[in-house]
C-alpha cells in the first residue's frame, strides 16, 4: 500500500508485468513514465486532491510541463519497483516533484518532474487555487 503524503516522501508499489518489458524482459523506458504518473496521481490522491473533483470544481488540471530524467539500470519482469514522489519546489501555477523508482533499494530511474496548472475547460496556465497552494506547501521537502 502506498503511504501517505503529509510532509515526507510519498512511496507507491508497482509490478513490472510483461507488458511492460521489451522482448528481452527488460522494462522499455516509456514505461517508466507511467509509473511514475501512477505514482503522482496516488500522491495527490493521498493528499486530498481528487483529480476529477480538481476539475470539476476547480477547473483545474495538472500537466507536465518538462523532465529531466536518469536511468541508471534496468528493471526486469516480475520486479517490485518503489516509486516515490517529493514535492522540491510550488509555485504559484506549477510546482517540481523528484521521483525515484528503485528495487530492492536499488535506484534504477530519477527524474525531476514539472507540473503547470492548467484550465480544464481551455488548458491554459492559471494559478493554482489559494487553498490547495497552501496545502500543497505543507508538503514541500527540503533538499539538500
Amino acid at each position: 500500500m502506498a503511504e501517505p503524503a503529509s510532509g515526507r516522501t510519498f512511496t507507491f508499489p508497482a509490478r513490472v508485468y510483461w507488458e511492460d518489458t521489451d522482448a528481452g524482459g527488460v522494462v522499455y523506458h516509456a514505461q517508466y513514465l507511467a509509473f511514475m504518473e501512477r505514482a503522482r496521481s496516488e500522491w495527490l490522491r493521498a493528499g486530498g486532491w481528487e483529480q476529477q473533483l480538481l476539475r470539476e470544481r476547480d477547473d483545474l488540471v495538472f500537466a507536465v510541463r518538462a523532465m529531466d530524467i536518469d536511468f541508471r539500470a534496468p528493471a526486469r519482469l516480475d520486479d517490485q519497483l518503489q516509486v516515490s514522489v517529493s514535492l522540491i519546489e510550488c509555485r504559484s501555477a506549477s510546482f517540481v516533484v523528484a521521483q525515484q523508482v528503485l528495487c530492492d533499494g536499488r535506484l534504477l530511474v530519477e527524474a525531476k518532474v514539472r507540473i503547470a496548472a492548467l484550465s480544464a475547460s481551455n488548458f491554459r496556465p492559471r494559478a493554482i487555487p489559494a487553498a490547495i497552494l497552501a496545502e500543497l506547501k505543507k508538503h514541500l521537502i527540503e533538499q539538500d
